[in-house]
């Protein structure tokens, strides 16, 4: 492929608009009822959506030559010929026949012997994307993604920005502050831990989001998405999350209000409107159980809590698993340093009796107030080597509290990088140090499994 040097003045629209010359010997397979046919091929030996073609495909998709399926089989789009491309049985072909086009059988790529290369072709790929969802509705697994188009908001913006945007160790995007909209920084600090909640913001940031809701302007999740994109957008002004406070107040009234609330009690309300959200539930219920959820806010956030009761006569053991998003914690009341949690995915014993597992991002709620109203001071330590490294969590956000349990101020600590942390009072952003960070008052403390490689 041959560049050539753009001409000053050109834009992006223009640009974009011109759509690739394709495989100039697509002609001779294009005539008569050659979509009818391309279609056919597709439904019967490439998406097969039935459980009869499954096993059609599986019977008689095997190499003409060698009889095996394995080697990346393709099929003739001239004839019925099945070959491996691996061993060049499809090539042998190809070539003693002049059939200079076939079809990947496993991902329904088009390839040109003449070109020495798979080609694209507007027309083949609608017919293969409309192939495609037809076989994921029918094996009731719905649309996996959608193409892309730019509109025109995003073609001006590819316009002003033609470069990818480079991501180095000293980059600050994804900080931005917050306006307290008046005693919301309760909900400014949640905000800013499940913003950089890492399989959180690969989800939203990935467009993953398939609104659910008959009323996309009430559904909580679709602001998160928006939210996701202001932060990572570059802009370094605070934001205004003005709708998503009102959000909050439609479908979590207990919230409703200026007066300070509990920064632990909104974000159990947050991922219970979240969670249910996602599924187009809008009925004003608490969630029903969400580990027989497949959302993401119950993928990544919950947890299963195994209670065993050992009965002293009989010595048989009970055994029950409840779903969880958080674990509280009693703070001692010494001022010793004490880990609140090494948690593993399979079997760590917390007081002896209980197991956690399951979650990939852990929370952990720490009791700091008595019913006196005494603050309880305490350190916190992320979690020691004594584990494998499976079962190894990264503390990567902290929520503290100033005050007393009746007023007070929120503020959270932020992992940006690996040893890279900034603070977050509302709108404003100062780098902190490891050592700010676990000798601070932390009230809720954000863990993630370090093998997801986010270090």
């Amino acid at each position: 492929m041959v560049s050539r040097p753009e001409p000053e003045g050109e834009t992006m629209e223009a640009e974009l608009a011109v759509a690739p010359s394709g495989c100039s010997h697509l002609g001779s397979f294009k005539v008569d009822n050659w979509k009818q046919n391309l279609r056919a091929i597709y439904q019967c030996f490439v998406w097969s959506g039935t459980a009869e073609a499954r096993k059609r495909k599986a019977k008689s998709c095997v190499c003409h030559v060698c009889g095996v399926h394995l080697s990346r089989l393709h099929s003739c789009l001239y004839c019925v010929f099945f070959g491996c491309f691996t061993k060049k049985h499809i090539h042998e072909h190809a070539k003693s026949k002049r059939h200079n086009l076939a079809i990947d059988l496993t991902y329904g790529g088009i390839y040109c012997f003449l070109c020495q290369d798979y080609i694209y072709d507007k027309d083949m790929e609608i017919i293969a994307k409309e192939e495609q969802r037809k076989a994921w509705k029918m094996q009731g697994a719905g649309e996996k993604f959608s193409t892309w188009e730019p509109t025109k908001r995003e073609l001006e913006l590819l316009k002003h920005n033609p470069k990818r945007r480079k991501i180095t160790s000293n980059c600050t995007i994804g900080l931005r502050g917050l306006i307290n909209l008046g005693n919301t920084c309760f909900m400014n600090c949640i905000v800013q831990a499940l913003t950089h909640t890492p399989l959180l913001r690969d989800f939203f940031l990935s467009d993953r989001h398939r609104c659910e809701m008959q009323s996309p302007s009430s559904c909580l999740v679709c602001e998160m998405s928006s939210l996701f994109q202001e932060f990572y957008s570059g802009h370094r002004s605070p934001h205004i999350p003005y709708k998503l406070l009102h959000l909050v107040w439609t479908h979590a009234r207990h919230l409703a209000g200026y007066e300070q609330q509990d920064a632990h009690e909104f974000l159990i309300a947050a991922l219970d409107v979240l969670h249910r959200h996602c599924k187009g539930d809008d009925n004003g219920k608490k969630a029903n159980n969400p580990n027989h959820c497949n959302c993401i806010i119950d993928q990544i956030f919950t947890g299963g809590l195994q209670s065993d009761v050992t009965c002293q006569v009989c010595h048989g053991v009970s055994t029950t698993i409840d779903p969880f998003w958080d674990i509280s914690l009693d703070l001692p009341g010494s001022s010793t340093p004490f880990w609140p949690l090494s948690p593993g995915s399979e079997s760590s014993v917390v007081n002896g009796e209980s197991h956690a597992s399951g979650t990939t991002t852990l929370t952990d709620c720490l009791r700091r107030f008595t019913c006196k109203e005494s603050r309880m001071n305490g350190q916190y330590q992320q979690p020691t080597d004594s584990l494998n490294n499976d079962n190894k969590y990264s503390l990567f956000a902290v929520v503290n509290h100033q005050g007393t349990l009746e007023s007070g101020h929120y503020t959270s600590f932020i992992r940006q990088h690996k040893d890279q942390w900034f603070k977050c009072d509302d709108a404003i952003i100062t780098k902190a140090s490891i050592k700010d960070v676990l000798d601070s008052e932390g009230y809720l403390l954000f863990y993630h499994k370090q093998f997801l490689e986010y270090e």
